[in-house]
């Protein structure tokens, strides 16, 4: 650990160089790592983490990450069980915890240990308190063995508060003399007299159930003729017919000859689990039975295939011989065995008459009452008895009532005497009203189906004529969409030729002036060159703002810290925005890099800031605040972008603000609330359309009165990009060299003229071509170029397609690309392809200049 700390890079973190770290830290330090117990500590405001060698096993996985990480941070999983403490120390007050149990996740999955550890206050050389020491010991193994042996200690006080449930036996294999305590021969139903006295083998086994001995038999030879283990459970029936379930254990032990000479062992009574455990497999058997019956019953939709389906599954549950479902119909006809006739339970065998159930069967019958009856058997009131004699059938039949009506029954015939069990019975009912639902659903859905049949020739006229009146509707709407896309159109036209002509005007008038003035030997042309100057720059302006609204412009994306980019504009917005307005910047902590195009970004803050001015004529306060945005799924879905982590800009003011008509068109190209001539109502369509092609976002908040606020969303950057600086000044333009040989290639001839005598007049040695096949030819012929400058869109060859075929043969030249138009080889959805230097047309000389000198010198 001394090592990985020496090999930090302090540099970056809020101590700073470990040359200037403070003698208290430094000693502190010294402790921690000479120390062979695990130690760490928290150190600064922010706690950054130090640890030695023997804590690092306890970080786990976060050991590769957590030196010089906030403390907070490391152990952000418990932090809420340790804040206590940490906030207690931090006052002035050691903590001590013992075996204090924490979730760690050492290996990145949930664990359960337990740790026993201090927390002290350590201090700075001024005596302040400055951080926290902890020196900690894992306990789980210890607190793991305590509450095991705890548990031990409550099953074995459990075993002897049974009392005589536990028995002791010890038999004499070669005497065959067994000796039992008293509690084993009260289990066994021996005498205990004679048990303690011993007794012979085959008097225990007398105790064990017929149908269990011969397995206990067989598994007691086994382990005796092994000289091994038994273990086993069984039943015993005493005397009054009495069931116990025992549990008994024993080991043989082994003469000199290797043989079995005794074995003993314990038996103890597991009456009670052995009943739970039957009783849950019993409920089991019936929950699965009723599980895959009713999902038998799902899948059929013929209500006969259900009744039949269900008799067949409850006959061989309960093992019946004949077993079937009765139901009363409005002509009193049953669908299965014989029929109804006066109201009276007709022959379910075919064998008994219907006076052999009796009026009063007949009467329980009818109040809902299960009948258990034989086919020949009643007493004298009608009663059918619970049970037959051998040979003769009994029966069960268990009615399912509607309103204090019997509605449906099933009827169970078994063919030997039984006796039906209030288990079964309830189980034949479960079945019965499972399977009286089911025939309704069933008949239910059949009668649905044929309203459904009736209605569907009514429903497809229905949806005939639904599309019918929806194509007409699509047909108006698409009409409507058409007139609102011309409407747009001719407004965004009409922006632009009004503010072309003007822009025109001002160029053809002053080149006209300064023509007739040359013409007449007069050379004060300055003033006019200038106005065409100036009109011909707000035209390329208007265009790149155009560019920006449709999202074509080029941009070129890079790792920013918007912090840094804000503070950098700070200074300048004061000055421009005017003494009324006060600037107030808010940088978030902790802010994430932004991926955008820096200076795109600029003359968007700017852009914003410049409108907020306009909006407080008498003055106000403007506001630029910067944080950390995450846009869930609702946001994201309306705002048509991807949902996750971005970066937010804020630009608000105390201005007028808008009222709800004027915020819906504030970003419509040309709109704007200025007067005449004073803006051109393509700003706020350039901030739109930097955002969008970005892949962020932009909204506007506004309330008439109280000002209006511009949030920008950017893109979350990830990666390791080195983070773009702020752009400082522009330094003097540097003048070209000679032996710096620039070749210029542009099919346009003006174009191309006014390039290579703007190159020439900078200094430099220049070549021209008119298109890439004769650009090509001249570099073929061996002529050394420094650097290549290329309009892209091309006849025959492109620029882009040039520049692959030059590359290869001049390994060192640079290549500029240039263009009017963004849809190209360069350029993919308005970014710019990694590495490429590119010089949107149209520029000046002053901009040609710096981006040859850009790229010489890189």
């Amino acid at each position: 650990m001394a090592r990985e700390m020496a090999e930090h890079d302090w540099a970056q973190s809020p101590l700073g160089p470990r040359e200037g770290w403070p003698p208290a830290l430094r000693s502190t330090l010294a402790l921690l790592l000479a120390c062979p117990t695990p130690m760490f500590l928290a150190w600064g405001p922010d706690l950054l983490c130090f640890y030695n060698d023997a804590y690092r096993p306890i970080l786990g996985y976060r050991s590769e990450t957590a030196l010089g990480r906030p403390f907070r941070d490391v152990w952000a999983s418990i932090w809420s069980d340790i804040e206590p403490l940490v906030t207690t120390t931090l006052a002035g007050e050691s903590c001590t915890v013992t075996d204090m149990r924490l979730d760690l996740s050492r290996q990145g999955r949930p664990e359960e240990s337990w740790w026993t550890f201090t927390y002290s206050p350590v201090f700075d050389d001024a005596g302040k308190i400055a951080g926290l020491l902890c020196v900690t010991g894992e306990t789980t193994a210890r607190v793991v063995a305590e509450r095991e042996r705890a548990a031990a200690a409550e099953r074995l006080d459990l075993a002897l508060s049974a009392g005589n449930s536990i028995g002791i036996w010890d038999w004499d294999v070669l005497a065959d003399r067994v000796t039992a305590d008293t509690r084993f021969a009260t289990l066994y139903g021996i005498d205990p007299d004679k048990a303690a006295a011993g007794a012979s083998i085959a008097e225990f086994f007398a105790g064990i159930h017929p149908d269990d001995l011969s397995r206990v038999q067989s598994e007691v030879l086994d382990a005796v003729e092994r000289c091994g283990s038994f273990r086993s459970e069984y039943r015993l029936l005493n005397a009054e017919g009495r069931v116990r379930w025992v549990s008994a254990q024993g080991r043989c032990i082994a003469g000199a000859d290797g043989r079995c000479e005794r074995f003993p062992g314990v038996s103890y009574d597991i009456t009670d689990r052995m009943t739970s455990e039957l009783a849950i497999r019993a409920a089991k058997a019936e929950r699965d039975f009723v599980i895959d019956l009713t999902a038998r019953q799902r899948v059929a939709t013929d209500p006969e295939t259900i009744i039949r389906i269900s008799s067949e599954a409850l006959g061989k549950r309960l093992g019946v011989n004949r077993a079937g479902f009765y139901r009363l119909l409005g002509v009193k006809q049953m669908r299965h065995g014989g029929s109804w006739t006066d109201g009276t339970l007709a022959p379910l065998t075919g064998v008994q008459a219907v006076s052999a159930f009796g009026a009063r069967a007949e009467q329980r019958r009818r109040r809902g009452k299960t009948l258990v009856f034989s086919d020949s058997r009643h007493d004298n009131d009608g009663d059918l008895l619970a049970y037959a004699e051998d040979g003769v059938l009994a029966g069960l039949c268990v009615p399912l009532m509607n309103a204090g009506h019997w509605q449906a029954g099933i009827y169970l015939h078994h063919a030997e005497v039984r006796h039906w069990t209030p288990a079964e019975i309830s189980l034949v009912k479960e079945v019965a009203e499972m399977t009286w639902l089911a025939v309704e659903r069933a008949e239910a859905l059949l009668r649905l189906s044929q309203r459904v049949d009736q209605q569907s020739v009514a429903l497809a006229e229905a949806t005939t004529e639904i599309k019918a009146e929806a194509d007409r509707r699509s047909a108006a709407e698409s009409q409507l969409r058409q007139l609102q896309k011309m409407e747009s159109l001719g407004q965004l036209t009409g922006g632009i030729a009004h503010d072309f002509n003007n822009m025109l005007a001002i160029i053809i008038g002053g080149l006209n002036l300064a023509q007739r003035r040359l013409a007449r030997g007069e050379s004060d042309v300055g003033k006019y060159l200038d106005g065409a100057m100036e009109g011909a720059t707000r035209a390329a302006t208007l265009t790149q703002r155009l560019l920006a609204f449709s999202r074509q412009q080029p941009l070129s994306p890079k790792a920013i810290e918007p912090n840094k980019l804000v503070a950098g504009l700070a200074e300048m917005l004061a000055r421009s925005l005017g003494e009324l307005v006060q600037l107030e910047t808010i940088l978030s902590a902790g802010l994430w890099k932004a991926k955008a195009d820096p200076a795109e970004l600029e003359n968007v803050i700017v852009n914003l800031a410049v409108n907020g001015r306009d909006a407080m004529p008498e003055g106000g306060k403007l506001t630029i605040e910067t944080s950390n945005a995450y846009v869930d799924d609702a946001y994201a879905h309306e705002a048509e972008l991807a949902p996750g982590q971005y970066v937010q800009i804020a630009v608000s003011d105390t201005g007028t603000g808008m009222s709800p008509d004027v915020m819906a068109k504030a970003f419509d190209p040309f709109f704007t609330t200025k007067s005449v001539g004073k803006g051109t109502g393509l700003g706020l369509s350039q901030v739109f359309g930097f955002a969008r092609q970005s892949g962020g976002h932009v909204r506007v908040y506004s309330e008439v009165g109280h000002g209006t606020t511009f949030k920008l969303y950017l893109p979350r950057f990830w990666g390791d990009e080195p983070p773009t600086t702020v752009r400082s000044a522009p330094a003097t333009l540097r003048q070209g060299k000679p032996s710096d040989i620039v070749l210029v290639v542009e099919d346009e001839e003006r174009v191309r003229n006014n390039s290579v005598e703007a190159l020439r007049e900078l200094g430099y040695t220049v070549l021209h071509a008119a298109s890439g096949a004769e650009a090509l030819a001249i570099i073929e012929a061996g002529q050394d170029v420094t650097l290549l400058f290329t309009d892209v869109v091309m006849p025959g060859m492109t620029g882009r397609q040039l520049a692959d075929r030059a590359a290869p043969l001049l390994p060192k030249m640079k290549i500029v690309f240039t263009t009017g138009y963004t849809r190209n080889a360069v350029v993919h959805n308005g970014i710019l392809d990694p590495g490429t230097n590119f010089l949107p047309k149209p520029f000046g000389i002053d901009q040609l200049a710096a981006k040859i000198a850009e790229v010489l010198d890189a």
